[in-house]
């Protein structure tokens, strides 16, 4: 299987106007994604291992990584955070004012 090195492919997708409005859009989802998958990495765990460490599927750690993981909970987050030896910490930070 290829590797792909995520910030290199990130910043080449990000020239795209399209896929950049919607990746700033998704921004926070795509975060946690990155963080989860390069922590799962450094941990030597496979999405598998990962998920059973947390009592979860496969299927639901490949969602959290995808960036598609909608109403995640903070206790999910925990338990992910627990098996890899590290806790979520959420903040709130002022956004760009719509008009």
């Amino acid at each position: 299987m290829k590797m792909y090195d995520y910030d290199e492919m990130l910043k080449k997708e990000l020239k795209n106007l399209e896929f950049r409005k919607e990746y700033e859009a998704l921004e926070e989802e795509f975060e946690v994604a990155k963080q989860v998958i390069k922590l799962r990495l450094k941990n030597g765990l496979t999405q598998k291992e990962l998920a059973q460490k947390v009592n979860t599927s496969q299927s639901c750690i490949a969602r959290l990584e995808s960036g598609s993981y909608k109403n995640v909970s903070l206790s999910f987050l925990r338990r992910v955070g627990n098996a890899l030896g590290v806790k979520p910490r959420v903040t709130f930070r002022q956004v760009r004012a719509v008009h």
